[in-house]
C-alpha cells in the first residue's frame, strides 16, 4: 500500500518537499535545524522526503555532509545525536537547477516519481528561500514543468515586495498558479511559543479579557530591538529599511494579535478577519504628527558590549550618502470603540544594547490611590510579554513592603512565568518547527493572507511617501543606545517612559 495514500497518522503527514534556496543563509540556519528537530521528535513521517534545490553543483553527498555540517553548528551539542542526524539527512536529496529556466523544472515531477512510484495523495510543499523577485518565475515554471497538483502549496518569505505595488505584482504572479487556500506567507513571529500564548492569555482568561479595552489600559509598547547591524545584507537593506523591513511585518503582525477582538473560533479566516478590521483601523499619519509620533534613525559608530561597533554609513559596501533608517519610533492609535484614545508606541533598531523583542500592556491606575503619594509613580500594573531572548510573561504587581519599619510602603514585583523555568524537561521549540509542520497538515492559521499584506503596505507607504515629502536625513544614534534622543521625547511628551527594566 502506497504510505502517501494513507498516512500513519494524520498529526505525521507524508509530504515531499522541495526546497528552493537550498544553501542559501535560510535554509542553512532556521529550516535544517527545524525540519532536524522535527524528525528527531517523531514528528516527521518516514516517507516524508527532501529536496534541496539551488544552482550550484554539487552531489547529493556533498550535499548532505554539508548540511549535517550546519547542524553541528545551528543545534545544541545536547540536542545532536548522531542516529537522528542520519535519519534526517537519509531524507535530503539534491538537484542543480537554474530556476529562470523551466526544462529544468521537469526533473523535480521525475524526482518525485522515482521517489515513489505513484505521488497521488501525497503533497508538494514548495518553500521559497529565495528573494521575492524570483517568486512568480518559480511558481510558473513548477506548473509548466507538471509538477502542481490540487494538493500542492507554496511557502514564501515576508516582507514580499517593496511596497503595495511590487507586493502586488509578486502575489499576483503567484496567484496564478496557487489559489489563496495553498499559499503560506511566513512571518516567523507568528510561530514563537509566547506569541502563541498571548491568543490563550487574551482569549481563555476572563482576568484579561474584561479588562482588554480603553477602559483598562493606558497605552501599549512594544521593542523589537537588535543587537546586530547589516550582516552582509547590504544591498537588501538599504533599499528597504527598518520600516519596511520589520514594522510592516513583524511589528504590525503584533499589533494585530494585541489589538483584534475575540474571533469566532480558531479557524484561520476568522483569526485573519480580525487582524484585518485592525490594519484599516490605524491611524494614518498627518504631516502634523509626523514630527511629534515619527522618529527615524540611523546608528553612527559606538560600542556594544565593550566592543567597538562601526556606524552604518561605515559598514563594507556602504553607500556613504545613504539616508536609510536602521531605527524607527512611533506613537500610532487604533481607531475603533475598544481602543479609542489608548496610544500604541513601537520602535525597533538594529545596533541597540540587546537582543530583545517583548510587549508591554501598561493598566492604568486606579481612580483613588490611597497610599504613600511619592509612590504614586508605582501604581499601575503592567503585563510584559517577552518574544526573545528568553520567552515569557510577566504580570507587574504591587504589595506591601515586608518589615515592621515599613508601614504601608509598597514594592513592585512580578508575577512570572518564564517558559524554560516552568516547564524545565521540555525545549521550547524553534518558531519555523512550529511553522513548517502546520503546512504539513494544511493548517492555515499562523500565515498571513494577501489582504493582511495589502493593508499593512498601504499604510506603511503613506509614512514613506511623507518622509519623502519632507527630505529630512534620520536622526543620529550611537551604536549600544536606544536611539535618537528624540525617540525618548516623543514619549516622555506624554508623561510615559520607555519600559527598560530588562
Amino acid at each position: 500500500m502506497n504510505a502517501c495514500k494513507r498516512p500513519e497518522e494524520e498529526s505525521r503527514p507524508v509530504i515531499d518537499l522541495a526546497l528552493f534556496g537550498a544553501l542559501g543563509d535560510l535554509s542553512l540556519r532556521k529550516l535544517y535545524p527545524a525540519l532536524y528537530h522535527l524528525d528527531r521528535e517523531e514528528l516527521l513521517h518516514d516517507d516524508t522526503r527532501v529536496l534541496g534545490l539551488a544552482r550550484q553543483d554539487t552531489s547529493v553527498d556533498a550535499f548532505r555532509q554539508r548540511v549535517a555540517e550546519t547542524l553541528q553548528t545551528y543545534v545544541k551539542a545536547s540536542e545532536l545525536d548522531r542516529d537522528a542526524v542520519n535519519r534526517f539527512t537519509a531524507r535530503l536529496d539534491y538537484l542543480q537547477l537554474d530556476f529562470a529556466t523551466p526544462e529544468g523544472y521537469r526533473a523535480i515531477a521525475e524526482w518525485r516519481t522515482a521517489v515513489r512510484h505513484d505521488t497521488g495523495g501525497c503533497p508538494l510543499m514548495v518553500y521559497l528561500a529565495v528573494p521575492a523577485s524570483l517568486y512568480g518565475d518559480i511558481c510558473r515554471n513548477l506548473k509548466t514543468g507538471g509538477c502542481l497538483d490540487d494538493l500542492s502549496r507554496v511557502v514564501v518569505e515576508k516582507p514580499i515586495g517593496y511596497d503595495f505595488e511590487s507586493s502586488c505584482e509578486i502575489n499576483d504572479a503567484i496567484g496564478e498558479v496557487f489559489p489563496e487556500s495553498r499559499i503560506y506567507r511566513i512571518d516567523h513571529y507568528l510561530g514563537k511559543e509566547t506569541v502563541q500564548n498571548l491568543i490563550a492569555l487574551r482569549f481563555a482568561n476572563p482576568l484579561f479579557g474584561t479588562q482588554w479595552n480603553q477602559n483598562h489600559i493606558s497605552h501599549v509598547e512594544i521593542t523589537v530591538a537588535e543587537r546586530v547591524g547589516i550582516e552582509g545584507r547590504w544591498g537588501y537593506f538599504d533599499r528597504a529599511g527598518q520600516l519596511r523591513d520589520m514594522v510592516q511585518n513583524h511589528l504590525l503582525q503584533l499589533v494585530c494579535l494585541i489589538a483584534m477582538d475575540p474571533p469566532a473560533n480558531l479557524d484561520a479566516d476568522a483569526i485573519r478577519d480580525e487582524k484585518v478590521k485592525i490594519l484599516k483601523a490605524l491611524q494614518p499619519f498627518s504631516d502634523s504628527r509626523l514630527n511629534r509620533d515619527v522618529v527615524r534613525g540611523q546608528y553612527i559608530a559606538g560600542t556594544i558590549k565593550g566592543k567597538s561597533v562601526p556606524g552604518y554609513l561605515e559598514e563594507d559596501g556602504a553607500n556613504r550618502d545613504s539616508d536609510t533608517e536602521t531605527f524607527v519610533a512611533m506613537k500610532t492609535s487604533v481607531a475603533n470603540w475598544r481602543w479609542a484614545g489608548v496610544p500604541f508606541y513601537l520602535r525597533t533598531g538594529k545596533r541597540m544594547p540587546e537582543k530583545l523583542s517583548q510587549i508591554v500592556i501598561h493598566f492604568r491606575q486606579q481612580p483613588h490611590y490611597i497610599f504613600d503619594p511619592d509612590q504614586r509613580n508605582l501604581a499601575a500594573n503592567k503585563l510584559i510579554i517577552r518574544l526573545q531572548p528568553d520567552e515569557g510573561i510577566a504580570l507587574e504587581v504591587l504589595t506591601k513592603d515586608s518589615g515592621l519599619d515599613r508601614g504601608m510602603r509598597l514594592r513592585r514585583g512580578p508575577l512570572h512565568l518564564d517558559f524554560s523555568s516552568a516547564f524545565p524537561q521540555e525545549r521550547i521549540p524553534d518558531a519555523y518547527e512550529r511553522l513548517l509542520l502546520e503546512v504539513m497538515k494544511g493548517r492555515q492559521y499562523l500565515f498571513v493572507r494577501r489582504d493582511e499584506v495589502e493593508h499593512a503596505w498601504h499604510w506603511c507607504d503613506s509614512l514613506i511617501a511623507a518622509w519623502r515629502d519632507m527630505g529630512e536625513p534620520p536622526r543620529r544614534y550611537p551604536a549600544g543606545s536606544w536611539g535618537p534622543v528624540a525617540s525618548i521625547a516623543m514619549i516622555t511628551q506624554d508623561g510615559r517612559s520607555w519600559y527598560e527594566d530588562y
